[in-house]
Protein backbone atom coordinates (compact mmCIF):
# COMPACT_ATOMS: atom_id res chain seq x y z
CA UNK A 1 0.00 0.00 0.00
CA UNK A 2 2.47 2.80 0.89
CA UNK A 3 6.66 2.20 0.09
CA UNK A 4 8.14 5.65 1.16
CA UNK A 5 11.85 5.79 1.23
CA UNK A 6 14.10 8.86 2.00
CA UNK A 7 11.21 11.55 3.09
CA UNK A 8 13.52 14.71 4.05
CA UNK A 9 10.98 17.76 4.83
CA UNK A 10 13.30 21.20 5.72
CA UNK A 11 11.06 24.18 6.53
CA UNK A 12 14.00 26.99 6.19
CA UNK A 13 16.63 25.89 8.54
CA UNK A 14 14.83 23.00 10.59
CA UNK A 15 14.85 19.77 9.71
CA UNK A 16 11.85 17.94 10.58
CA UNK A 17 12.17 14.60 8.77
CA UNK A 18 15.56 13.00 8.13
CA UNK A 19 15.23 10.21 5.94
CA UNK A 20 12.41 8.49 6.94
CA UNK A 21 12.05 4.85 5.58
CA UNK A 22 8.64 3.13 5.59
CA UNK A 23 6.48 0.36 4.06
CA UNK A 24 2.73 -0.49 5.07
CA UNK A 25 0.90 -3.15 3.59
CA UNK A 26 -2.35 -2.93 2.47
CA UNK A 27 -4.83 -3.74 5.22
CA UNK A 28 -2.69 -3.32 8.02
CA UNK A 29 -3.56 -0.75 10.72
CA UNK A 30 -0.71 1.14 11.85
CA UNK A 31 0.16 3.73 14.80
CA UNK A 32 2.97 6.29 14.72
CA UNK A 33 3.89 8.17 18.28
CA UNK A 34 6.48 10.15 19.70
CA UNK A 35 6.80 13.41 21.54
CA UNK A 36 5.78 16.54 20.29
CA UNK A 37 7.65 17.81 17.60
CA UNK A 38 9.04 14.36 16.51
CA UNK A 39 7.86 14.94 13.02
CA UNK A 40 4.88 12.52 13.45
CA UNK A 41 2.03 15.08 11.94
CA UNK A 42 4.37 16.58 8.93
CA UNK A 43 5.09 12.61 8.14
CA UNK A 44 0.95 12.17 8.12
CA UNK A 45 0.81 15.16 5.53
CA UNK A 46 3.50 13.65 3.30
CA UNK A 47 1.83 10.54 3.10
CA UNK A 48 -1.24 12.10 2.37
CA UNK A 49 -0.16 14.17 -0.29
CA UNK A 50 -0.81 17.23 1.66
CA UNK A 51 2.67 18.36 1.35
CA UNK A 52 5.49 17.40 -0.49
CA UNK A 53 8.73 15.94 0.68
CA UNK A 54 12.01 17.45 -0.37
CA UNK A 55 13.94 16.55 -3.78
CA UNK A 56 16.38 14.50 -2.20
CA UNK A 57 18.63 11.83 -3.73
CA UNK A 58 16.68 8.48 -3.64
CA UNK A 59 13.16 10.13 -1.97
CA UNK A 60 10.37 8.11 -3.60
CA UNK A 61 6.50 8.29 -2.08
CA UNK A 62 4.18 4.97 -3.71
CA UNK A 63 0.71 4.67 -2.65
CA UNK A 64 -1.42 2.13 -4.01
CA UNK A 65 1.19 1.20 -6.55
CA UNK A 66 1.19 4.95 -7.87
CA UNK A 67 4.12 7.27 -7.54
CA UNK A 68 2.87 10.31 -5.91
CA UNK A 69 6.38 12.36 -5.89
CA UNK A 70 5.44 12.35 -10.00
CA UNK A 71 2.09 13.55 -10.09
CA UNK A 72 1.45 17.67 -10.94
CA UNK A 73 -0.90 19.57 -8.80
CA UNK A 74 -4.10 18.60 -10.28
CA UNK A 75 -3.72 14.99 -11.01
CA UNK A 76 -1.88 14.47 -7.44
CA UNK A 77 -5.72 16.34 -5.97
CA UNK A 78 -7.53 13.60 -8.02
CA UNK A 79 -5.52 10.49 -6.56
CA UNK A 80 -5.55 12.21 -2.85
CA UNK A 81 -9.77 12.39 -3.57
CA UNK A 82 -10.06 8.72 -4.96
CA UNK A 83 -7.54 6.52 -2.61
CA UNK A 84 -7.21 8.76 0.44
CA UNK A 85 -9.66 9.47 3.46
CA UNK A 86 -8.04 11.72 6.44
CA UNK A 87 -10.14 11.81 9.79
CA UNK A 88 -8.44 14.79 11.97
CA UNK A 89 -8.39 15.40 16.02
CA UNK A 90 -11.60 18.29 15.48
CA UNK A 91 -13.86 16.56 12.89
CA UNK A 92 -13.97 19.81 10.18
CA UNK A 93 -17.83 19.30 9.70
CA UNK A 94 -19.46 21.94 7.36
CA UNK A 95 -21.89 23.39 10.00
CA UNK A 96 -24.52 24.61 7.36
CA UNK A 97 -25.37 21.34 6.18
CA UNK A 98 -26.85 18.33 7.75
CA UNK A 99 -24.78 14.80 8.75
CA UNK A 100 -25.66 13.04 5.27
CA UNK A 101 -24.56 16.54 3.11
CA UNK A 102 -21.07 16.51 4.61
CA UNK A 103 -20.41 12.69 4.17
CA UNK A 104 -21.25 13.56 0.75
CA UNK A 105 -18.88 16.19 -0.37
CA UNK A 106 -15.80 14.08 -1.06
CA UNK A 107 -17.99 11.91 -4.16
CA UNK A 108 -19.55 15.06 -5.07
CA UNK A 109 -16.04 16.70 -5.28
CA UNK A 110 -15.02 13.54 -7.43
CA UNK A 111 -18.39 14.18 -9.83
CA UNK A 112 -20.00 11.27 -8.75
CA UNK A 113 -24.03 11.13 -9.36
CA UNK A 114 -25.83 12.04 -6.60
CA UNK A 115 -28.56 9.28 -6.39
CA UNK A 116 -25.82 6.66 -5.55
CA UNK A 117 -23.88 8.73 -3.80
CA UNK A 118 -26.57 9.70 -0.95
CA UNK A 119 -27.51 6.13 -0.91
CA UNK A 120 -23.89 4.88 0.25
CA UNK A 121 -23.93 8.28 2.46
CA UNK A 122 -26.59 6.46 3.77
CA UNK A 123 -25.09 2.87 3.77
CA UNK A 124 -22.37 4.40 5.99
CA UNK A 125 -24.12 6.28 8.13
CA UNK A 126 -26.26 3.51 8.86
CA UNK A 127 -23.29 1.22 9.16
CA UNK A 128 -21.63 3.22 11.73
CA UNK A 129 -25.00 4.07 13.61
CA UNK A 130 -26.18 7.25 12.59
CA UNK A 131 -29.31 6.18 10.29
CA UNK A 132 -31.65 8.05 12.65
CA UNK A 133 -28.60 11.35 12.70
CA UNK A 134 -28.23 11.91 9.07
CA UNK A 135 -30.50 14.98 8.84
CA UNK A 136 -29.18 16.78 11.54
CA UNK A 137 -26.36 19.46 11.58
CA UNK A 138 -22.92 19.03 13.52
CA UNK A 139 -24.62 21.41 16.16
CA UNK A 140 -27.04 18.96 17.17
CA UNK A 141 -24.44 15.72 17.75
CA UNK A 142 -22.31 14.91 20.42
CA UNK A 143 -18.76 14.98 19.86
CA UNK A 144 -18.49 11.18 19.13
CA UNK A 145 -21.48 11.19 16.67
CA UNK A 146 -19.66 14.12 14.83
CA UNK A 147 -16.34 12.35 14.39
CA UNK A 148 -18.30 9.48 13.20
CA UNK A 149 -20.17 11.62 10.80
CA UNK A 150 -16.36 12.02 9.81
CA UNK A 151 -15.40 8.53 9.34
CA UNK A 152 -17.93 7.99 7.08
CA UNK A 153 -16.70 11.40 5.04
CA UNK A 154 -13.60 9.56 5.35
CA UNK A 155 -14.95 6.59 3.62
CA UNK A 156 -17.33 7.74 1.05
CA UNK A 157 -15.20 7.31 -1.70
CA UNK A 158 -14.06 4.34 -0.75
CA UNK A 159 -10.23 4.75 -1.08
CA UNK A 160 -7.37 2.23 -0.04
CA UNK A 161 -5.33 4.11 2.99
CA UNK A 162 -7.40 5.88 5.92
CA UNK A 163 -4.86 8.56 7.85
CA UNK A 164 -5.93 9.26 11.14
CA UNK A 165 -3.91 12.23 13.46
CA UNK A 166 -5.15 12.17 16.49
CA UNK A 167 -8.49 11.48 15.98
CA UNK A 168 -9.58 10.63 19.23
CA UNK A 169 -7.66 13.35 20.92
CA UNK A 170 -10.89 15.58 21.37
CA UNK A 171 -13.14 12.96 22.73
CA UNK A 172 -14.26 11.70 25.85
CA UNK A 173 -12.81 8.47 27.16
CA UNK A 174 -16.25 6.52 26.08
CA UNK A 175 -16.10 7.75 23.16
CA UNK A 176 -12.33 7.85 22.61
CA UNK A 177 -12.75 3.61 23.01
CA UNK A 178 -15.57 3.59 20.77
CA UNK A 179 -13.54 5.05 17.82
CA UNK A 180 -10.93 2.81 18.09
CA UNK A 181 -12.68 -0.66 18.05
CA UNK A 182 -14.57 1.12 14.93
CA UNK A 183 -11.73 1.58 13.38
CA UNK A 184 -10.54 -2.28 13.51
CA UNK A 185 -14.35 -3.15 12.45
CA UNK A 186 -14.00 -0.69 9.29
CA UNK A 187 -10.68 -2.75 8.57
CA UNK A 188 -12.47 -6.03 8.89
CA UNK A 189 -15.17 -4.76 6.83
CA UNK A 190 -13.56 -2.97 4.04
CA UNK A 191 -10.21 -4.14 4.09
CA UNK A 192 -8.99 -0.72 4.46
CA UNK A 193 -5.48 0.21 5.29
CA UNK A 194 -5.11 2.97 8.46
CA UNK A 195 -1.95 4.52 9.73
CA UNK A 196 -3.12 6.91 12.94
CA UNK A 197 -0.89 9.35 14.47
CA UNK A 198 -1.97 9.41 18.24
CA UNK A 199 -0.83 10.13 21.62
CA UNK A 200 -3.14 7.38 23.04
CA UNK A 201 -1.47 4.69 24.11
CA UNK A 202 -4.41 1.94 23.82
CA UNK A 203 -4.96 3.20 20.38
CA UNK A 204 -1.51 2.62 19.50
CA UNK A 205 -0.94 -0.75 21.09
CA UNK A 206 -3.89 -1.95 19.40
CA UNK A 207 -2.47 -1.50 16.20
CA UNK A 208 -1.02 -4.37 14.01
CA UNK A 209 1.90 -1.95 14.22
CA UNK A 210 3.19 0.69 16.26
CA UNK A 211 6.29 3.02 15.27
CA UNK A 212 7.95 5.06 17.10
CA UNK A 213 9.52 8.77 16.00
CA UNK A 214 12.18 10.29 17.59
CA UNK A 215 14.04 13.55 15.96
CA UNK A 216 12.51 13.16 12.57
CA UNK A 217 13.52 9.53 12.39
CA UNK A 218 11.70 6.11 12.64
CA UNK A 219 13.48 3.96 15.66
Amino acid sequence: MIKANNIVKTYGDLKVLKGVDLTIEDAEVVSIVGASGAGKTTLLQILGTLDRADKSTGTDLVINDTDVSRLREKELSKFRNLNIGFIFQFHQLLPEFTALENVCIPAYIAKKEKPPTEKRAEELLSFLGLAERKDHKPSQLSGGEQQRVAVARALINDPGLILADEPSGNLDSESAENLHKLFFKLREEFGQTFVIVTHNEELATMADRKLTMVDGKIL
